[in-house]
């Protein structure tokens, strides 16, 4: 493939990533087709198969773009900073996160569905955007977080990124939700993306690790 044609190639499907990100702003992932998101492009539907082949596969692709740009802020913490305590740390990347709605929204879909429904060559670029985070986030901790321990910082990733998952929906509940868990007598206290992650982080910096006292 010629130059010219790999770019063409990646203009195509950035124009389609963003399409699909502007609807998923307004429109839930079941309520989007795949006729809405070439609509919002300058594609046909037959076109756009040349470059997604399902509508998952296309979140999927709006999930690892999303990962990318995270990439990016984490990588400005790491190489913008000289030295950072656990609390400094703790506050950079929540607010990181908290910046990144869209992120978190599509992390707390059915990421399971959606690789299951895309080809295998693109699950290993998401998975190569993910590998990336938990990388940088590994070497923010070797760099700011020298007193702890190898198999620490290993817990650190393995805990604090299965959490990431659950902050979206925990903190953006529907009005019907809400009414569902009064009916339930479920007691609900609303905390931030930003404090959730705040507190987690710090918890786990300063040696809250599952099965450590």
């Amino acid at each position: 493939m010629s130059r010219g044609s790999v770019q063409l190639t990646e203009a195509r499907k950035s124009e389609i990533i963003e399409a699909c990100s502007r609807l998923y702003r307004e429109k839930s992932f079941k309520e989007i087709k795949l006729q809405d998101i070439a609509d919002a492009t300058t594609l046909t539907r037959t076109a756009l198969y040349k470059y997604y082949r399902t509508k998952e596969e296309i979140f999927l692709g709006l999930l690892q773009r999303e990962y990318e740009k995270w990439n990016e802020s984490l990588l400005a913490i790491l190489n913008e900073n000289d030295s950072l305590t656990k609390e400094e740390l703790a506050r950079a990347v929540s607010r990181s996160l908290e910046e990144r709605i869209q992120l978190l929204k599509i992390m707390s879909m059915n990421n399971f569905e959606l690789e299951e429904q895309s080809r295998f060559e693109r699950v290993v670029e998401y998975k190569k955007a993910l590998g990336d985070s938990m990388k940088i986030m590994r070497r923010i901790l070797d760099k700011f977080c020298a007193d702890l321990s190898e198999e620490q910082k290993e817990k650190f990733i393995y805990t604090f990124f299965p959490f990431t998952f659950g902050l979206y929906p925990y903190t953006n509940l529907n009005e019907k939700a809400v009414k569902a868990m009064e009916e339930a007598d479920v007691g609900f206290h609303y905390y931030s993306i930003y404090q959730l992650s705040y507190d987690c982080i710090t918890a786990l910096l300063n040696g809250g690790f599952p099965g450590e006292s």
